[in-house]
């Protein structure tokens, strides 16, 4: 049974900036670098005749290339801290890209996502990490910006169940098709 997630990888050279940032948080599990990406859709451990449903029907989505850029450092979990991330800057096109795959996913029976989407590429986990260190560490990168990149395909990730995810490996990717 594959564990699949659908998300867009980010170059090299953007994935090498964001791993020369890594450190100064005592207890951060940082990601390694060739697992950073934003996550469009989280679908799941599946069985594998859905896994190929949901691959065929990401074949068939129909959209333009765009350009979106990382911005910003901060944290999910509010007063308690679990996840060390870079932002997105906001994109209709990301946007609309995920509720496309989102609508698939419900249209071959998952549940809806139950979070609101928020684009992100996840730097380091954090559990039992010192508060102000994290608080010292978002405010010294809070005017992070990468340079603008260029998205024209989309990829289906699998993972093994694990602390923290990663490795994850490419299933297939998915050049995008203009209508």
């Amino acid at each position: 049974m594959p564990r699949l997630f659908t998300g867009v990888e980010i170059p090299p050279d953007v994935a090498f900036d964001l791993d020369l940032m890594r450190g100064g948080i005592i207890g951060a599990r940082w990601i390694d670098r060739e697992s950073f990406h934003i996550t469009l859709r989280f679908i799941g451990d599946i069985e594998e005749g859905l896994a190929r449903e949901i691959a065929y029907e990401l074949d068939g989505v129909a959209a333009r290339p765009f350009s979106i850029r990382l911005k910003g450092i901060d944290v999910f979990g509010g007063n308690r801290p679990n996840t060390l991330y870079a932002g997105v800057e906001d994109s209709v096109e990301l946007r609309r890209l995920q509720s496309i795959h989102e609508r698939i996913c419900q249209v071959l029976g998952l549940e809806a996502e139950a979070r609101k989407f928020t684009p992100h590429v996840t730097l380091a986990r954090l559990k039992d990490a010192d508060i102000g260190q994290i608080h010292r560490y978002v405010a010294s990168h809070s005017l992070y910006k990468s340079r603008e990149f260029h998205v024209d395909r989309f990829v289906l990730f699998s993972s093994r169940p694990s602390r923290g995810g990663g490795p994850y490996a490419v299933e297939q990717s998915y050049e995008f098709q203009v209508a």
